[in-house]
């Protein structure tokens, strides 16, 4: 593994880092897909470029996403709360069993192989891929189940599967309210709240996880990179508000099918690599 970069490689990755915070922060508050849909590739690339094992990049790009997810997810709640578009009720119903999930996702990551997590993140991402294409949002009922359980459950599966994949909640969360009715732009609100309940016990997992594993890059935190974590999380923070103003200016449809072609390719590379 090679530490020993030139000043131009540290910069150009430097640059690429500040890069995938900006795009990551814009996409979070924008599209309510949380950034980590950009983090996680962009993560995993740059540690392949360093010639880590790709076992522990993946879980170094899951986990350090999930970290930069933290402050991210505050900022762009922030921004919402004060338009008014975060369910609290919903948040009650949900958010223990976000955490729940979530925190079983971050336990799982010490058994499951790195080619686990690159399949969950690359079929997931593909299906939200196709998702985010669709014209119409698939709608399958005019409000979410009556039962608690079925709601708890619904809840854990999104803290699980986003935890395994390094992202926030708003890539499965906001699809998943729209197919029960929810007005969208309360969907993207209230999925950076749940991006908070899934990030926090999704990285204590993966620290506990990789604390005693070998070969990860100086400066980690079990899975989690604190280098990597101060470049992108700063960036992220600054412009998640800019992604919410967006998201209230703009119509999203055309920004929506250009961004899921690129998920789905960077998906495909995920499966293939």
């Amino acid at each position: 593994m090679n530490f020993e970069l030139d000043v131009p490689t540290i910069l150009a990755l430097v640059a690429g880092l500040l890069a995938t915070g900006c795009f990551g922060g814009i996409l979070a508050g924008l599209l309510g897909v949380g950034g980590g849909i950009v983090v996680v590739p962009a993560l995993f690339w740059v540690l392949t470029i360093l010639d880590f094992p790709p076992d522990i990049s993946s879980h170094l790009a899951v986990a350090t996403s999930l970290a930069t997810i933290i402050p991210t997810s505050i900022s762009s709640m922030r921004a919402h709360a004060r338009r008014g578009t975060i369910d609290v009720s919903l948040l009650k119903l949900w958010g223990p069993a976000i955490v729940l999930g979530a925190l079983i996702g971050g336990l799982l990551s010490k058994v499951i192989p790195g080619d686990g997590l690159r399949l969950v993140f690359g079929s997931v991402a593909i299906v939200v891929a196709i998702n985010m294409a669709i014209p119409k949002t698939l709608v399958i009922a005019q409000s979410l189940p009556g039962s608690k359980l079925a709601n708890r459950t619904i809840a854990v599966v999104i803290g699980l599967i986003s935890s395994l994949m390094g992202i926030g909640g708003g890539t499965l969360t906001v699809p998943t309210l729209s197919a029960f009715s929810f007005a969208v732009h309360r969907a993207v609100g209230t999925a950076a709240a749940m991006g908070l309940l899934i990030a926090v016990p999704g990285v204590l997992g993966f620290v506990w996880s990789g604390w005693d594993v070998a070969g990860r890059p100086p400066l980690s935190l079990g899975y989690v990179n604190l280098a990597a974590v101060m470049i992108i999380a700063p960036v992220s923070y600054l412009m998640a508000p800019f992604g919410v103003r967006l998201a209230h200016a703009l119509n999203p449809s055309m920004l929506k099918i250009a961004f899921a072609v690129f998920l789905f390719i960077t998906a495909l590379r995920m499966l293939t690599a």
